[in-house]
């Protein structure tokens, strides 16, 4: 009897995620969040309802509030778009599907996991757009570019993108193994997970709870005959030992490390047990980096002078303004969302390492000794890459001190 009443439950659920209100309820918000360029939809059970945000430019901000019949028929949903489980409602579930927004495909990347009121779930978009994965696109200065394309075409090393969670790092990693892919070439990934499905590449995704890692990936990859490794993060002492050994035996690899600038990646490298030897064998460069709110080109007002920020960094000697400097302001219009920012853009700082560097890669490395030695020999630091952008009227100060002080 109570099974039989579960399953009617579970069929009207069904027919309510499949009706016509849930259905354009839910194509609507993933309208808008294409519209926005969102890169999440956060959809949240509450006591009342469902409260629905979407993330803009690495911020939160409200979109709607759906009445609580709904609640459990748009998770549902959207839980069947990704291909879950609607009637498994007490465990986390990641799915993932792909669809079409205003004639672009767009992939998502569904999470839910079960709340106090009810399930929760938060879309990661990804559009399939070729332009997001255009490395000249990202917002490198002309000389870092021309550095990072001569170092990944080199036969083997170890090429690392630097940054905190929601940097850009993966984005950066995928522009740059699509300068990469081509037909000669054999492209193996491990990510966690794969957010960019790049035709051409073998790639595939880490699996803990059967044993496999990204050792075990990379393990498994050298038997592969690869010309180029994607190791998505170096996490353990283990993975970043089988890394720098496929650098060293005539592999190209790529991965990301969670630092605060590209020095102190060097440096956590040592801290993980890696022999600076090896690290003076196999590194090629790291790219550190930021992301930070560009001015909503429709809306950004011309002013004369620079703002009191950028005045404060002058006094300090850390920015020379300039006759020829464009600065502008946010304003807000019904484009940006009210914002004044628009879109994103990347700060950068890379670190090509020659060989005077090289000898300062020891068991002690000093990541502000490394830094400043870099910076002596032409190094732009995220600061100073995200001042040049303020100069040409791409973001603001303000923007810029948020990211990198």
């Amino acid at each position: 009897m109570q099974d039989a009443r579960s399953e009617d439950d579970l069929q009207r659920l069904q027919d309510l995620a499949s009706g016509a209100p849930v259905v354009r309820a839910v194509d609507e918000i993933f309208d808008a969040a294409v519209m926005l360029s969102a890169t999440d939809i956060h959809i949240e059970s509450q006591e009342d309802g469902l409260a629905i945000r979407l993330r803009v430019d690495g911020l939160l901000r409200p979109y709607g509030f759906l009445p609580a019949a709904q609640s459990r028929p748009v998770i549902s949903r959207v839980k069947i778009l990704a291909g879950l489980d609607i009637a498994e409602r007490r465990l986390p579930q990641d799915g993932r599907t792909r669809i079409r927004v205003g004639g672009a495909d767009v992939d998502l990347r569904v999470a839910t996991v079960a709340g106090l009121h009810g399930e929760t779930a938060v879309v990661r978009l990804l559009s399939r757009d070729a332009k997001f994965l255009d490395l000249a696109a990202l917002g490198m200065a002309e000389d870092d570019l021309a550095a990072v394309n001569v170092q990944i075409q080199e036969p083997h090393g170890l090429v690392i993108v630097a940054g905190p969670t929601g940097s850009g790092k993966t984005t950066t990693l995928a522009s740059i193994l699509s300068v990469l892919n081509t037909p000669d070439r054999k492209i193996i990934t491990v990510e966690d997970p794969v957010e960019y499905q790049i035709p051409g590449l073998v790639q595939t995704q880490v699996k803990p709870a059967i044993g496999y890692t990204f050792a075990t990936a990379i393990r498994s990859f050298l038997r592969h005959d690869p010309n180029v490794l994607m190791v998505g993060e170096m996490r353990d002492r283990e993975t970043a030992d089988i890394a720098i050994q496929a650098a060293l035996t005539g592999h190209l690899l790529l991965t990301t490390l969670h630092t605060n600038s590209a020095a102190e990646a060097v440096v956590r490298l040592a801290d993980l047990g890696i022999d600076s030897f090896l690290l003076r064998s196999t590194l090629r460069c790291v790219v550190g980096q930021r992301l930070v709110r560009q001015l909503c080109a429709r809306c950004r007002r011309p002013t004369e002078e620079c703002s009191a920020s950028a005045s404060a960094l002058a006094d300090a000697g850390r920015f020379q303004p300039r006759p020829e400097d464009s600065y502008f302001v946010a304003v807000g219009c019904s484009w940006c969302g009210g914002t004044g920012y628009r879109g994103r853009i990347g700060l950068f700082e890379v670190i090509r390492l020659d060989e005077g560097l090289r000898t300062l890669i020891r068991s002690d490395v000093d990541a502000s000794k490394l830094a400043q030695e870099a910076s002596t020999r032409g190094m732009r630091t995220m600061l100073q890459d995200g001042m040049e952008k303020y100069r040409c009227g791409i973001t603001t100060v303000e923007e810029v001190l948020r990211a990198t002080i």
